[in-house]
């Protein structure tokens, strides 16, 4: 009778910890993988990251860099942790693996792949301009050093693609502000804005936006010749813009197309690039 009893405590403590180990989420893939080698373990990584497991094998490319430090597969390894967490959207995780790799293999061809995807962790973070943009200027800054340390690589021609992009949402902020202020007649305030865009942002698509509504801002304050100068501006380089021709109804609104002084230099640059008159 004893050894029944016995027997049957052996059973279900046995039980118990099978269940226990179920609940874990432990099983024959992820034990004992001291034991594996490190070609193993970097095998059984890709293979979760293939079945859509990308945390998982994020920590198993960490287990060969602990393992095996010093080894081709820990070189290997520490890029793909890097590339899982960025996949399961860890992106503080995925800068540290990243810039590790970089830190340690500095020449080494995939340290552009790396700085890349230091650069997509903050890219994917950019929210809409009405919210902060420090995300924004982080991305920015990333894709920079692509773009300066790591010319021609395909890694570098996607980043000049999107720092143009990130700084056209930029320029997007700042023309949200400016008319923001342009609309509650707070004019110094929109112009230094609208300036920012037209002096820092001058390659976006707002900068016609910009020219336009600082005509708008000067006119409110009854700086006419400013406002001429802004047309001129908009006139010269964006001559078939919506922008341009709302500007020009503006000016003529206002009763300005004729009105500047033949001596003043908003006077010439009307007459020369808004009426044609090159004297």
């Amino acid at each position: 009778m004893m050894r029944v009893t016995r027997l049957l405590f052996i059973l279900l403590a046995a039980i118990s910890l099978s269940a226990c180990g179920l609940f874990r989420g432990d099983n024959d893939e992820t034990a004992n993988l001291e034991a594996r080698s490190a070609q193993e373990i970097f095998e059984l990584a890709e293979d979760q990251l293939q079945r859509g497991q990308p945390r998982t094998a994020a920590a198993t490319f960490s287990e060969i860099e602990r393992l095996y430090p010093y080894s081709q597969w820990a070189k290997r390894a520490l890029i793909m942790s890097s590339f899982s967490y960025y996949e399961a959207t860890d992106f503080v995780e995925a800068r540290s693996a990243a810039e590790r790799y970089i830190s340690f293999y500095p020449a080494d061809p995939e340290a552009a792949y790396a700085q890349y995807l230091i650069a997509q962790s903050w890219y994917d973070q950019i929210t809409d301009v009405g919210r902060d943009q420090s995300n924004t200027l982080e991305a920015l800054q990333a894709l920079r050093v692509l773009i300066e340390r790591y010319p021609g690589t395909e890694y570098a021609r996607e980043g000049e693609l999107q720092f143009d992009l990130a700084l056209d949402h930029l320029a997007g902020k700042e023309m949200e502000i400016g008319r923001y202020y342009l609309k509650r007649g707070h004019y110094i305030a929109a112009l230094r804005r609208f300036q920012a865009v037209v002096d820092e942002y001058q390659t976006t698509s707002h900068t016609p936006e910009a020219l336009h509504r600082m005509v708008e801002s000067y006119l409110a304050l009854g700086f006419d010749d400013e406002a001429l100068k802004a047309a001129s501006i908009l006139g010269y380089n964006f001559p078939g813009s919506d922008w341009y021709e709302d500007s020009y109804a503006l000016i003529q609104s206002n009763g300005l197309d004729n009105a500047s002084p033949d001596g003043t230099t908003a006077g010439r640059l009307w007459r020369q690039i808004v009426l044609g008159e090159w004297l």
